[in-house]
């Protein structure tokens, strides 16, 4: 017999309820809120706030909204109210029950500004301390990459302010009330030229950047442990080298786990002559392949014998090139901190392999830094069958944490201006190390054997990739351990 629903008729009275019964006790909000304490963030922002007047929102509210932002990356601020009644786990994750008046999406932005970046640097600086007082972070080995972020910018926004007659436009006026709210803080970058000439009204911020398609865009950058927590990051505008910003981050990484960093692991845009050297002086073992300059790619595409190819001998100062005539010292280029080694005109003329060596019309040079036998000793230690296993797994750990963030909407800007960005990039890297905590606090020992199944699955993933080329072996391995996504 099919049974039929009598019409709903809601009690007059609820006895009984609690919030607390109806949270499961494995949920992840339960967990978060066991090993986090957000009464700290009380102290943090004590002198942001005035003495009379209207009283805000509790700042721990405050926090744990914009955590709920993230970590289940709602679309916008409006959209989280308009959910939050309808979240019986998001209102007791607040301290509220169903009766709570809801805060106006306002709040948020608010807070954001009377905050600043710093109060949230150092949220996710506490967070990180947390991870190392829990034993979860090693620290002595760093994974350093970058990537690129979408900026909340529409290419119609771009104006050409080289020229005079685009000041007159509403877009420049635009533009020029935002530069005097905020000034601009872009950097000097590799696509300087283009960006110094180009800027959005929207965002002046954000640079223009050719990946495939010309866009808008930020870069996030960050350091991880082997375990995979975030101990590290920055933000900048997306023409940044980042491979400037290499010892920077490794500073910070020292200064917030407290522990120096011993062998720095990164791919080849980091490998270049200024990095190796402070990595030299800094006593940090570079684990990265060597960039190949301009010159070199020029030499290879145009047929012609390497750089390396020319033997130095150190007792006689010269190069030896491959027909074994001498190069010798000719000029010290004090600005790139190089010498400049020539061979005789008149032998490089006669020489019968001169085809295949240069095709200038005076002879071959050969440049050597300043500082080259320490650069060897750099390049030595990179090319290590350390080294090589040492990148193989930080495709697995560094870049595995990007895939990871995906799932935070970090890859498409919520707001406009870097240091709101990089609000958005340390509450992502916050809720990635908060679920770091939650699966292994008060167990580093199972944390050290997931870093060790990394270890393992980057190994067979590099020997997978030797029969299966075109194939993404490494991804496939990792999402099949949820410990590793």
């Amino acid at each position: 017999m099919m049974g039929q629903q009598p019409p709903s008729q809601h009690p007059l009275f609820i006895t009984g309820f609690s919030l607390e019964k109806r949270i499961r006790r494995d949920h992840p909000l339960r967990k978060i809120a066991e090993v986090v304490d957000f009464d700290f963030i009380y102290e943090e922002v004590e002198d942001k706030y005035g003495k009379k007047g209207n009283v805000s929102i509790p700042p721990p509210v405050i926090l744990k909204l914009m955590l709920l932002l993230v970590f289940y990356n709602v679309r916008s601020e409006r959209e989280l109210m308009l959910t939050l009644p309808e979240r019986l786990d998001w209102l007791w994750f607040l301290g509220y029950d169903l009766e709570s008046a809801i805060p106006n999406h306002s709040v948020l932005s608010k807070a954001r500004k009377r905050w600043g970046e710093d109060v949230f640097r150092r949220t996710f600086e506490r967070i990180v301390y947390q991870c190392v007082e829990q034993g979860l972070v090693d620290g002595s080995k760093i994974f350093v990459d970058s990537s690129l972020v979408e900026a909340d910018a529409s290419q119609d926004s771009i104006i050409d302010i080289s020229k005079l007659k685009n000041h007159l436009t509403d877009q420049y006026r635009q533009l020029e009330k935002r530069l005097e709210e905020q000034p601009s803080a872009r950097r000097v970058g590799p696509e300087t030229q283009v960006n110094d000439k180009l800027v959005s009204s929207t965002d002046p911020d954000a640079s223009i950047v050719k990946r495939g398609e010309s866009k808008l865009r930020y870069q996030t950058h960050r350091v991880t442990d082997r375990s995979g927590v975030i101990t590290a990051t920055d933000m900048t505008p997306g023409d940044v080298n980042e491979g400037s910003l290499l010892m920077e981050l490794a500073e910070q990484h020292t200064a917030v786990t407290g522990i120096p960093v011993e062998t720095a692991v990164a791919d080849s845009k980091y490998g270049t002559k200024e990095n190796y050297l402070a990595c030299y002086e800094a006593g940090i073992v570079a684990h990265i392949p060597e960039f190949k300059e301009g010159s070199d790619k020029r030499y290879k595409k145009r047929g012609l014998f390497m750089a390396d190819e020319f033997k130095y001998d150190s007792a006689r100062d010269v190069y030896v090139c491959p027909a074994g005539r001498d190069l010798k010292p000719r000029t010290i280029h004090k600005n790139r901190q190089q010498t400049e080694y020539m061979a005789a005109k008149n032998e490089c003329a006669a020489c019968p392999l001169r085809e295949k060596c240069t095709k200038s019309k005076t002879a071959r040079t050969v440049m050597r830094h300043l500082r080259q036998e320490e650069l060897d000793k750099m390049t030595l230690a990179a090319s290590t069958k350390e080294s090589k296993r040492d990148l193989r797994i930080r495709q697995i750990v560094i870049e595995g944490s990007f895939g990871q963030s995906t799932r935070y909407g970090y890859k498409r800007a919520r707001w406009r201006r870097l240091w709101r960005l990089a609000i958005q990039n340390y509450l992502v890297c916050i809720v990635q190390n908060i679920q770091k905590l939650i699966k292994y606090a008060g167990k580093p020992a199972q944390a050290a054997a997931t870093a060790g199944r990394m270890t393992a699955f980057a190994e067979l993933s590099a020997l997978l990739r030797l029969f299966f080329p075109y194939g993404r072996m490494d991804v496939c391995l990792v999402s099949s351990d949820a410990s590793l996504c």
